[in-house]
């Protein structure tokens, strides 16, 4: 209820500078697929909004007495971020100008929102993802994520049950984000954990290898899904998201650019 609160906060500050998002996640989504939103626990407010959208955006969410989280912001190379992070005693608001970075790549929000159609919130204006857009992002999050929480595969069974979804057009989206085989990764152990109905065929379509097939049911087992393993092991995460990268020189030069973004970060603080 407290995060409810910011954001209807934000989308009336959003207004005032002209500026219509896309909710991601969150109690929207609660509210669309759930039969209590309230039954889907959420801890901060994520919007999407256009590249050229982000400084009015900014000054919006900083009218709401919440300051940048430089620490968030600074966190990975500047190529490889997706968002902006405002915090205070309101809450949290995340501030995407991309919809995903991973693995060491960039999916980028024009396509997403060009597609998106008016939709309305609480009586204020915002933009809903297409279905298919909407699965793949939440596919892609998930498996960002190594799957920790139960909650985002359920959040995927209960869209695929929607039945409003054109599947090949979910193979689609989840090619032109660059990142097919998160997706595939996700929507499969939501099959086989949770038993969404998932089309085989797009199943067949997204997987990225009989290699990487075999290995993601292993990391995303049933046990260490609910025992949420990777979470509480640093070095068994860091391993699996290398073995499962979409594309093994992409996260390569990812990892070099970061180790030395992360040696100027502490020089310029030493």
């Amino acid at each position: 209820m407290r995060v409810k609160a910011l954001l209807l906060r934000a989308l009336d500050a959003l207004a005032a500078e002209g500026v219509v998002p896309a909710p991601l996640k969150g109690y929207p989504l609660a509210q669309r697929l759930y039969p209590d939103p309230l039954l889907r626990a959420t801890s901060d407010v994520d919007l999407l909004v256009s590249p050229e959208e982000l400084p009015a955006a900014e000054r919006a969410i900083r009218s709401l007495g919440l300051a940048p989280k430089k620490e968030a912001d600074d966190y990975y190379p500047v190529q490889y971020r997706h968002h902006l992070c405002f915090a205070g005693k309101p809450g949290m608001v995340e501030l995407h100008f991309r919809p995903m970075t991973a693995f060491g790549i960039a999916w980028e929000s024009h396509a997403l929102l060009a597609r998106a159609k008016e939709g309305s919130f609480e009586g204020r204006a915002v933009r809903l993802l297409r279905e298919e857009d909407e699965l793949v992002y939440l596919c892609l999050h998930a498996a960002n994520h190594m799957l920790q929480r139960l909650a985002w595969l359920l959040d995927l069974k209960l869209l695929a049950r929607s039945g409003r979804l054109d599947w090949e057009e979910v193979v689609r989206a989840a090619r032109e984000s660059g990142l097919p085989a998160l997706a595939f990764y996700a929507l499969e152990a939501s099959q086989r954990v949770l038993g969404a109905p998932i089309p085989e065929a797009t199943l067949r379509e997204l997987c990225p290898s009989i290699f990487k097939a075999a290995l993601a049911r292993r990391v995303f087992s049933e046990q260490t899904l609910a025992s949420s393993t990777l979470a509480e092991d640093k070095a068994q995460w860091k391993a699996a998201k290398l073995l499962l990268a979409q594309s093994y020189p992409r996260i390569a030069l990812f990892s070099l650019r970061r180790v030395a973004w992360n040696m100027r970060s502490r020089l310029r603080r030493g």
